[in-house]
């Protein structure tokens, strides 16, 4: 049985994530901050974390932040402000997702299965471009024989380009398929992302090819 860990200071909140979450069939732990929360993490393991971001003591991109140091357990965000610099933000910390409120309960337990088989789920697989190394089961990147460290969404985007090699990708395929149930995202989402992959990748930049009017598409000559 999979563990959720909820954290927010809105017990409402939690009542109802834990109801559905039990209906699910998950194991439910809560936690009314990020102090205590980064307690139980200590103490315990949970296959996903669902996280507020405003919260007395210890808010969540702290509170997130400090748990990655801890352990590598899948976040998912929630906020009841909709700016992108939030996300990105959250993103850039490692968050798996976002999820802003007011939110429905059944597709945030759509969102969790997403996130826990994603992370659960082993392949065994090793692609190789020249230098550029993808281990899919271990999620590392090496190029030229050195890991690259990427975030959590970095990997999952230059993941699904190679699955797709050769293929334009749109921007809102890109933000369907990598952030899942049609994240309310727009371009610059994507555009960020690509940019900062493409920064990691080093002399294997330009694998990621701009394809203009469209997207993006994975290409190696």
């Amino acid at each position: 049985m999979a563990r959720i860990l909820i954290v927010d200071d809105e017990v409402k909140i939690r009542e109802v994530v834990r109801e559905y979450a039990e209906v699910s069939g998950y194991d439910v732990k809560e936690a009314k901050d990020g102090r205590e929360a980064l307690e139980l993490v200590e103490r315990e393991d949970f296959d996903v974390i669902v996280l507020d971001i405003m919260m007395p003591y210890l808010d969540g991109f702290s509170a997130c932040r400090q748990i990655k140091k801890i352990k590598n357990i899948p976040i998912i965000m929630l906020s009841a402000r909709q700016e992108e610099f939030d996300k990105l933000f959250g993103f850039e910390l490692g968050v798996d997702d976002y999820v802003v409120k007011p939110f429905s309960p059944k597709e945030l337990m759509a969102r969790i299965k997403v996130v826990i088989d994603r992370h659960t789920g082993k392949e065994n697989q090793t692609m190789a471009f020249n230098g550029l190394n993808i281990d899919v089961d271990a999620r590392n990147v090496f190029i030229n024989g050195e890991k690259v460290n990427l975030t959590p969404k970095e990997f999952d985007l230059l993941l699904f380009l190679v699955r797709n090699k050769n293929t334009a990708l749109s921007r809102d395929v890109l933000l369907d398929k990598v952030w899942n149930y049609n994240y309310f995202g727009d371009d610059r989402t994507v555009d960020t992302h690509i940019k900062m992959l493409r920064h990691n990748l080093g002399e294997y930049r330009d694998y990621i090819v701009t394809v203009r009017g469209t997207g993006y598409k994975f290409e190696v000559q």
